[in-house]
């Protein structure tokens, strides 16, 4: 029954939250609530049994977008603010919301064919999972069956994974603290040496 309530309290702090972030206009309170929402899916995730998806979720959500988006922040000098003759103009994008809308349907209704959160039929449970039960500590040495998954079973998957991680986070920073290069001004006096 805790359970339900948590799950329940957790979900309706994330839909309170994803409201706040699409109402709000001010950059700074998006990512901060950005940064909530993620350690809210963390909290969820721990709840659901998946302790290495939140800490994945808590590291890479909460934690390295969040101080990448503020660093972005930081280098925006000043908010862009409509020319003094132009009226604000109300912006209604319908293909965006019925795209969204489409595509959520769609999600919606691909989930109706998943078993139960943690049914005992499900293919998972009754295939792989014992597999990796029976097997993980002989064939990898590894007590730790999800780590032994992670590591050794999907070796490569995950290696993928934080290779693209890593690639993406070097990106950012290389874009953020890329040096900028000076313009060169000339004086009067270097202007009239090339003249003559």
């Amino acid at each position: 029954m805790i359970d339900v309530v948590i799950n329940i309290t957790l979900l309706s702090f994330l839909a309170i939250t994803s409201v706040a972030i699409v109402r709000m206009t001010n950059l700074f309170a998006i990512v901060m609530l950005f940064g909530i929402f993620s350690l809210l899916s963390a909290g969820l995730f721990v709840v659901m049994d998946a302790p290495d998806v939140a800490f994945t979720e808590a590291a890479v959500g909460a934690g390295i977008s969040t101080v990448l988006m503020l660093a972005t922040l930081a280098l925006v000098k000043r908010p862009q603010k409509p020319h003094y003759n132009e009226a604000p103009q109300a912006h209604r994008a319908w293909l965006p919301l019925v795209v969204v809308a489409v595509t959520g349907s769609a999600l919606v209704y691909g989930t109706w064919d998943i078993p139960g959160f943690g049914a005992p039929d499900a293919p998972a449970q009754t295939h792989v999972a014992r597999y990796y039960i029976e097997n993980a500590l002989l064939e990898t040495g590894v007590p730790n069956i999800v780590t032994a998954v992670l590591a050794s079973y999907r070796g490569f998957d995950t290696l993928g994974e934080v290779t693209v991680i890593f690639t993406a986070a070097v990106a950012v920073l290389l874009l953020i603290g890329g040096r900028r290069s000076k313009p060169v001004v000339k004086t009067k006096d270097e202007g009239e040496q090339d003249e003559a």
